[in-house]
C-alpha cells in the first residue's frame, strides 16, 4: 500500500489473506479503518536506517511498557490497560499489532454488546442479588452465632 509519500521507502504490502487471516472480513471496510503499516513520518520512511532506528525505538518503547503492565498484573495498578497502551505503541510501526489490536477492539465491543442484551442484564442481575443474599444470610449467621467478634479472637 505505498502511496508515493513515503519517497522510495519500502512498506510491507497488505493483501486480502492478511485481511482475512485476521478475521476482519467484510466488517473491514464497513468500520473505516485506518490503512495498515507504519505510521512514522515521511522523512523517516524515506531513510532506510532512520526507519529501522525508529523501529528499534517503537519496539524497545514499547516492550516496557508491555513489560510494565505484566508487571502491575498481580501488584496494584492497571495491568491490562497499561499492556494495551504498550500494544497500542507497538501499532503505530507493526502490521501484526495493528491486527492484534484490531481483533481485540473486535471482541471487547461484541462482548460489549452481548452485555447489554437484556436477557443477559436480567440474568447478571438475578446472579448478583442471589450472590448477595447467599452472603447476607452468612453473614447474618455468623452474626447471629460469635457476634461482632472477630475471627481470629473466637475462643472455642
Amino acid at each position: 500500500m505505498n502511496t508515493g509519500s513515503d519517497k522510495g521507502a519500502k512498506e510491507p504490502e497488505v493483501t486480502e489473506t492478511a485481511d482475512a487471516a485476521s478475521g476482519a472480513g467484510a466488517d473491514a471496510g464497513a468500520s473505516e479503518e485506518k490503512p495498515l503499516g507504519s505510521r512514522a513520518p515521511g522523512f523517516i520512511q524515506a531513510r532506510r536506517t532512520l526507519h529501522l532506528s525508529w523501529q528499534v525505538g517503537v519496539f524497545i518503547v514499547g516492550l516496557a511498557v508491555v513489560v510494565g503492565g505484566v508487571i502491575m498484573l498481580p501488584l496494584p495498578g492497571p495491568g491490562w490497560l497499561v499492556i494495551f497502551g504498550g500494544m497500542a505503541i507497538w501499532a503505530t510501526e507493526f502490521v501484526w499489532a495493528q491486527l492484534v489490536l484490531r481483533w481485540t477492539k473486535r471482541k471487547v465491543t461484541e462482548a460489549t454488546q452481548r452485555a447489554l442484551d437484556p436477557r443477559v442484564r436480567r440474568r447478571n442481575i438475578i446472579l448478583t442479588t442471589i450472590g448477595v443474599v447467599i452472603i447476607a444470610g452468612l453473614g447474618g449467621v455468623y452474626l447471629w452465632k460469635f457476634g461482632l467478634e472477630m475471627p481470629w479472637n473466637i475462643k472455642q
